[in-house]
Formats: C-alpha cells, structure tokens, sequence
C-alpha cells in the first residue's frame, strides 16, 4: 500500500470512530446562534469539499507534484500523528466533547493533557492531518483546502472562547488563555 493510500484509510477510520464516539457526551445546555456557527462552518466545509476534489483528481491521476516514498511515508506519520492527537484531546474532554460550540451540564474549562499544550487540540491535530494529506495530495487546491480548513477551525476558537467566557465567566477561562497558546504548541505568549 503507497503512502497516499494509508493517509486515506487513517481518515477514513478516524471518521468513522469519531460519528460512533459522538453518542458519548452529556446534555447541552446552551449553544451559539445558527448564524454565529455559520461564520466557521462555511470556511470548513468548503475546506473539506476542496480537499476532497483534489483527492478525486490525484486518483484519477492528476497532480503538480509527487514525492518520494520517504516523504510520502513522514506525512501519513504526521496524519496519524494529528489524527491521535485529537484522539488524545477527545478522551481528555470526555463527555464534555461536542461536535459543535456548546456548553455541557457541569462544564468547566478542561486544561490537561494536550489542553495544557494548545486551546483547541482537537483543531490542531485536525489541521496538521489535513495539510499534510493536502501536500501527499499534490494538487494546490487540495492545499487551499486545507488552508480554509484552518482558517474555519481559528474562527471557531474564537467563538468558541467567546461563549465558553460568557457563559462560564471570564475569569475562568481569561487565565488559561494567557497561558496556553490557541492552536501552536509552545507559541510564545506575549507576557
């Protein structure tokens, strides 16, 4: 099996874990508006259709560029390593994780494990799984994808902190945000 191949399949078993892990969560409580999700949503999902374009097109052939093998090889391992990393993030929350900005019965900002590297690790690892898919791919829309991709995840951060600050109280979260970056590991911070 090529690289690309194993990439895909990672994907694809991410996916299908995730939809069978979303029935574990506890009640919402609250949530953002429609319109507020959809300033992330669009960005994402129009991300992931690009990505998803660029990947037809590489298996029907197309591509500006191929790698060899052991580049090929270090970006399924950066995949899986972002694919686990949100995996990581996922059992941390819990049953506090949702698929969308909600606050749960008895949230509390979490900040162990990976939440004590980034914010947002489920993002993050998201993001690095994406990009290195988008470069394995080889086309520069599925990098583009990827990019919107990232974009769509930053804008949800921030309305994610938004809420989760209203809602549990700023002072509960405004301290964990000045000392853990959002989405890069070991991002300096401004002191």
């Amino acid at each position: 099996m090529r690289p690309l191949a194993v990439s895909f399949v990672l994907f694809a078993a991410w996916v299908a874990s995730w939809l069978a892990a979303a029935i574990w969560t506890r009640r919402t409580q609250a949530r953002p508006s429609f319109g507020r999700e959809l300033i992330h949503r669009v960005p994402t999902v129009i991300g992931w259709l690009m990505v998803t374009v660029a990947a037809r097109l590489r298996i029907e052939g197309f591509a500006f560029w191929r790698l060899p093998p052991a580049a090929g090889w270090a970006l399924t391992g950066l995949c899986a390593a972002g694919l686990l990393f949100t995996w990581w993030a996922r059992v941390t929350l819990g049953d506090l994780w949702s698929a969308s900005v909600t606050r749960k019965e008895g949230h509390h900002v979490v900040e162990s494990g990976p939440y004590a590297l980034v914010r947002h690790p489920i993002y993050t690892g998201l993001i690095g799984a994406f990009f290195a898919l988008a470069i394995q791919i080889g086309l520069p829309l599925g990098l583009i994808g990827a990019a919107l991709i990232a974009l769509g995840f930053w804008l949800k951060g921030r309305i994610e902190e938004g809420f989760l600050s209203a809602q549990l109280g700023e002072t509960a979260y405004a301290d964990y945000r000045r000392r853990v970056p959002m989405l890069i590991p070991f991002w300096p911070r401004a002191r």
